[in-house]
């Protein structure tokens, strides 16, 4: 007998202790198995409850997810500073106010003459330019000579005129005449009341040839120096028409005119028209009589004040703008025609605001 010791079973019996081993090792790894993932679990909570309160995650790439706020974080912070401290830091505490937003805004604009001042200067006679005295840019005031025209026409108007009024004073001498004899009854009433019908006659034929005298320009002191024995003159001047300046000149010595040539333009530069484009989005904050002021690069010290006079009701297809029309005060003229201007509309006030 060796010693060694030796357990036989039965195959039946072996076989039934090896399921039985088996059986208990799968439940001894389970058990184990199962407390590992446990406390795994337990520390991975652990570890994100704390990077979240940290602003962090625990994952690298995955997002924190939002905590709601707690009820510290809601409450103000105050912050105690000494007078002194807030004069350091330079605080300033200003109560709040309310102010209405501005609708003013800024578009460009260009100079243009005032229409309604600008003239075209015509004669009132055709002939033939004899003198030009005027020139372009010069200032003219009302009446002053610009042109001299020779005009047959005129002289010829001058002559039925002269021949008028000498018919007229014969008349008068035969009417007093024939008052004389009918008061001594050596003339009839019936030859009185014929020279009346004639003398009525002439005098309507002295005014018919006097107003086309004054139709042709010619003065009133011109007029009554006219007399029988007056010389017959051709020759006629073009007064300006207004105080301005003069902006175009077609007038040459030579030329033929007749009434409706134009020599001349001249403009009263005292007051002009910005004439500005307005887009679509702004129509609403310009109305006629918005004040607006217009200032210049080369017066740049210099604003002009005016209000729109006039808003183009169409709009442009291409631009997509409306043409605005302020009329400013230029009383020293230094705004020139086609000069830019910048514009400022005050426009329409809008809504109240903190300030």
């Amino acid at each position: 007998m060796t010693g060694e010791s030796r357990l036989i079973l039965p195959r039946g019996m072996a076989v039934l202790v090896g399921i039985v081993l088996l059986l208990i090792g799968a439940g001894a790894t389970y058990l184990l198995m199962r407390t590992s993932a446990a406390s795994r679990n337990e520390m991975s909570h652990t570890g994100t409850g704390e990077a979240a309160s940290a602003g962090v995650t625990g994952v690298p790439g995955a997002a924190a997810a939002p905590s709601a706020p707690s009820a510290a974080s809601l409450r103000d912070v105050v912050v105690p500073l000494s007078p002194e401290a807030v004069d350091r830091a330079g605080i300033v505490v200003t109560p709040v106010t309310t102010a209405s937003t501005g609708g003013g805004f800024r578009l460009p604009g260009v100079v243009e003459p005032n229409a309604y001042r600008q003239i075209a200067v015509t004669p009132l006679v055709g002939g033939r330019i004899t003198r030009v005295s005027a020139e372009l840019g010069d200032r003219v005031r009302r009446g002053q000579a610009m042109a001299q025209i020779y005009s047959p026409a005129l002289a010829e108007a001058q002559t039925r005129y002269v021949s008028a009024r000498a018919m007229l004073d014969a008349h008068d001498r035969e009417l007093q005449r024939t008052q004389k004899l009918v008061e001594i009854g050596a003339a009839s009433r019936q030859e009185l009341e014929r020279i009346h019908a004639e003398h009525a006659a002439q005098t309507a034929a002295v005014q018919s040839a006097r107003s086309q005298l004054e139709l042709l320009g010619v003065p009133s002191s011109t007029l009554a120096a006219l007399t029988s024995g007056s010389k017959v003159s051709a020759m006629i001047s073009v007064p300006a028409p207004i105080d301005g300046v003069v902006t175009e000149r077609t007038a040459n010595v030579g030329g033929n005119v007749d009434p409706a040539t134009k020599l001349f333009t001249a403009v009263d530069l005292s007051t002009v028209w910005v004439v500005a484009d307005v887009y679509e989005k702004d129509f609403s904050r310009v109305r006629v009589g918005s004040e607006a002021t217009a200032t210049t690069s080369a017066y740049p010290g210099q604003s002009l004040r005016g209000r729109v006079s006039y808003i183009d009701p169409q709009v442009s297809p291409q631009t997509r703008t409306a043409k605005v029309r302020i009329e400013v005060p230029n009383p020293r003229g230094d705004l020139r025609l086609g000069m830019y201007a910048d514009v400022v509309m005050t426009g329409i006030a809008g809504d109240d605001v903190p300030a």
